[in-house]
């Protein structure tokens, strides 16, 4: 009887001392930007794969922000320069890798260079991509990866703000490639009318890109070691515990290409 109170009182104790932990953390700022289906404004709140992830996370450590949807260069410079920034779905490459405090993949991503069906472009290497214009997104990783490798922004890179301005570019023949998710392709093609199947051409596969754990949350240089532990933690967690297999099983489930 007393060795089943004491084991109540540490439990009790443990979870007061968690509870404040986790008040004496500074409050945090959560960005992120319009990539469907991972992240995106749904009936004036965020939605998506990723969103869905980070709130079970945010949820299991006790912390609550509302969720800001920016223009990608916008919420990377936050987190790049802001103390307490939590910034997702976010690419980790070796170039990002000493800029964040990385909590763990939250998502899977397939990279590529796309045209469409009516102007069919097939590449064998990146190289065979300079010949044409292509659309890319504000310091997102695809823009990062061209420029690493040579492509310049206003001469063969149209640089934009949002994908959704890219895929139009396309359609319209401003640009003749678009670098995308796969994902966010297939998503915006359907949004817009388009059949991904018989709309998208693969014109080539980018797979240093491309990863089953390629999107990522993390925090800005500035958060205490302490804040970024307890997510990490929270997020093994719920991998264990078939929380995260699930989420992601719910969202792929008829989100990607039917071939």
């Amino acid at each position: 009887m007393a060795h089943a109170f004491l084991k109540g009182l540490v439990a009790i104790l443990l979870a007061g001392a968690t509870s404040l932990a986790a008040a004496d953390e500074p409050a945090i700022r959560v960005v992120t930007e319009e990539l469907p289906p991972y992240n995106m404004s749904e009936n004036g709140g965020v939605t998506g794969l990723s969103t869905e992830i980070v709130r079970t996370v945010m949820k299991g450590v006790g912390a609550s922000a509302n969720i800001e949807v920016l223009p990608w260069a916008r919420a990377y410079d936050l987190a790049l320069h802001t103390e307490n920034v939590l910034i997702y779905s976010i690419a980790r490459t070796a170039e990002r890798e000493p800029l964040f405090k990385w909590v763990g993949a939250i998502a899977p991503t397939r990279w590529y260079l796309f045209s469409l069906s009516d102007r069919p472009i097939q590449l064998t290497t990146l190289d065979d991509a300079r010949r044409y214009h292509i659309a890319t997104v504000n310091q997102d990783v695809g823009e990062q990866y061209l420029i690493a490798h040579g492509f310049e922004v206003g001469k063969e890179l149209q640089s934009s703000s949002m994908y959704e301005n890219n895929y139009r570019k396309l359609k319209v023949d401003h640009v003749e490639l678009w670098i995308s998710n796969e994902l966010n392709a297939i998503n915006l093609m359907r949004k817009n009318g388009d059949d991904p199947d018989t709309t998208m051409v693969r014109s080539l596969p980018l797979p240093e890109l491309s990863s089953e754990n390629g999107l990522y949350m993390a925090f800005s240089p500035g958060t205490p070691d302490e804040t970024v532990n307890r997510f990490k933690a929270e997020l093994e967690r719920i991998r264990r515990d078939g929380t995260y297999a699930a989420i992601l099983d719910k969202w792929l489930k008829g989100a990607g290409p039917a071939h």
